[in-house]
């Protein structure tokens, strides 16, 4: 082979090479993340800061069984109780407790607890009724524990009271409550003498005292008090 075919044949095997890639590197793109805005307050949680009361966290569940748990607690106790007095103690000696701290005695009480109202039979029968009536109502939204409470209680007693004037002599919504727990005298001289039913009731009557005073609602809302910021 001539020198001259082996130039042009050099010639044309470079040119079939194909030419080589070029890299161009792009420079590389910064993306700066915007910084998400903090999620703006609800108009209702920024009212409810400037007023000062607020619902803390969601309602709980409804207290509809505790309310009636301790209801059927308290009436079972004071008819039983009722019972055993009526059985052991009528016309019977009163019975020294606990050195005298307590006596148990009998006696048949026409009137409220603690022996208040005598002759008002009738009329507390009905205040029992509207109690009871007015009890069961709010207990469809009763949410708060502390309430369910005070609110078992009271309406056990009412209902246990509620049960004498009913069904005890002398007749139905005049009948007279049996007592039989007196204070440091065996006649109530110190203290009138009361029942099952009367302590819950106080009791009751108490625990629902102190929800409202710590503004706790039957329903589960709780207020909180308006801070004052100090001008200077």
């Amino acid at each position: 082979m001539s020198d001259e075919s082996k130039a042009a044949e050099k010639v044309s095997g470079k040119a079939a090479e194909p030419p080589a890639e070029v890299q161009v590197s792009e420079p590389e793109a910064t993306v700066i993340a915007a910084e998400e805005p903090a999620e703006a307050e609800s108009p209702a949680e920024a009212e409810d800061d400037e007023e000062g009361f607020s619902i803390t966290g969601s309602l709980p569940e409804p207290k509809t069984t505790l309310l009636a748990v301790l209801a059927g607690g308290v009436l079972a106790l004071d008819v039983l109780t009722k019972v055993l007095s009526v059985a052991f103690l009528e016309g019977a000696d009163p019975i020294k407790v606990f050195g005298g701290a307590l006596y148990l005695t009998f006696v048949r009480n026409p009137g409220a607890a603690f022996g208040l109202a005598e002759g008002w039979t009738w009329i507390l029968a009905l205040i029992a009724l509207g109690v009871v009536g007015f009890i069961l109502w709010i207990s469809r939204n009763l949410r708060s524990q502390g309430w369910a409470v005070g609110l078992g209680l009271v309406l056990g007693g009412a209902v246990g009271n509620l049960a004498d004037r009913l069904f005890r002599e002398p007749g139905p919504m005049r009948g007279h409550v049996v007592d039989f727990l007196s204070l440091f005298d065996p006649f109530g001289r110190v203290w009138p003498v009361f029942n099952v039913a009367d302590m819950a009731i106080v009791g009751g009557g108490a625990a629902i005292i102190v929800m409202a005073l710590l503004q706790h609602d039957y329903d589960g809302t709780v207020h909180k008090e308006k801070k004052v910021e100090d001008p200077a």
